[in-house]
């Protein structure tokens, strides 16, 4: 099992630094999402380094962008990092979609499974300069000229990851997707019984298995050396939690521990701006199910403990605080492969 982290509050001209650290320490990969910043200028930077790092999307939104712009941006990324580059994709939701990025939003997982087989229509043109004739039900590549075409590169194949909470997302990981991102408001009950079964369903009526396709997630962590740090971290899970639960799109890992009760209240409480009051909802067993609770000499045996077997890649929720030693990651890492089943 691999250990990644996350970007999320960075300037560009930052990207380098991070990069160095976590190479000097020995992360394994680097995912970028989608929110205050493009999920793909920090990656080129960090691809321009020709770093010894995985470098991915957890998740750029797909239908924010044509399949063949996604599929440019894509292969130039692939192409500078030595073939490191995972492409993660999500759907969002609806609101988002037509409201903020203005662009349909319909059918959600077969439209993405249709967007995924265009990439790779799109790709094999470039690689192959083959003819387009890619006709799906949303999406079409069927006019190129030389003009337009990159041109092929030494590692063609890019890996695709897509992320989901329900079953019909996780079978469409199956059918099409090298990977699937576990969303962080996840149990390892909910992995096993749900996720990994509906991904085994999908691959196989592709004639695919279901090891074909691995599982990233990044997990939330209470941790801290005295209680009050504990209180402190342990409150900022419960907040993050209540934001997640209040969506509907999740609110089936809630049904999953028979807490589907509390959702309607979220979001009525989400809509009327009542944060506070929100994570005073989420019960103390839903903190268990969901988090790793340990000191921190303990939590990356405890959460190596968790998953083996279960992910193939893992990273905590937050990023690598910059104010932490270097000493600290250390140790984490030591004890994380240490604990290696």
């Amino acid at each position: 099992m691999k250990f990644d982290t996350m970007l999320r509050t960075f300037d560009l001209s930052s990207i380098p630094a991070h990069v160095e650290r976590f190479e000097r320490l020995g992360i394994d990969g680097l995912w970028t999402f989608e929110a205050e910043h493009d999920p793909f200028l920090p990656l080129a930077v960090a691809a321009s380094r020709r770093a010894d790092l995985d470098l991915g999307t957890n998740i750029s939104v797909a239908f924010g962008r044509s399949p063949f712009s996604m599929a440019q941006v894509a292969w130039d990324l692939q192409n500078s990092s030595n073939g490191k580059f995972h492409l993660g994709l999500g759907t969002q939701v609806r609101a988002h979609v037509e409201r903020r990025f203005s662009m349909p939003f319909d059918q959600p997982a077969k439209r993405l499974a249709d967007y995924i087989r265009c990439l790779r229509s799109i790709w094999d043109t470039f690689q192959k300069g083959s003819r387009p004739d890619y006709k799906g039900e949303f999406y079409q590549f069927t006019l190129m000229n030389p003009f337009f075409n990159p041109g092929a590169i030494d590692n063609p194949h890019i890996p695709i990851w897509i992320a989901g909470v329900n079953t019909g997302m996780c079978r469409i990981a199956g059918e099409v997707a090298d990977g699937f991102h576990v969303h962080p408001m996840h149990s390892a009950g909910y992995v096993r019984e749900v996720i990994r079964p509906a991904i085994s369903r999908g691959a196989s009526s592709e004639n695919r298995l279901q090891e074909d396709i691995d599982l990233y997630a990044p997990v939330f962590a209470v941790t801290g050396e005295t209680q009050a740090e504990l209180d402190e971290s342990e409150a900022e899970v419960r907040r993050q939690i209540s934001f997640y639960a209040s969506t509907p799109n999740y609110r089936a890992v809630l049904d999953y521990h028979d807490a589907g009760g509390i959702a309607k209240d979220l979001s009525a409480k989400a809509r009327s701006g009542e944060w506070r009051q929100m994570a005073e909802l989420i019960p103390d067993r839903l903190i268990d199910e969901f988090a790793i609770v340990a000191k921190p000499a303990d939590l990356a045996a405890k959460l190596r403990e968790r998953y083996d077997g279960l992910l193939d890649r893992v990273s905590l929720y937050f990023p690598l605080p910059r104010d932490d030693s270097d000493d600290v990651w250390t140790d984490f890492l030591t004890s994380f492969r240490t604990n290696s089943a």
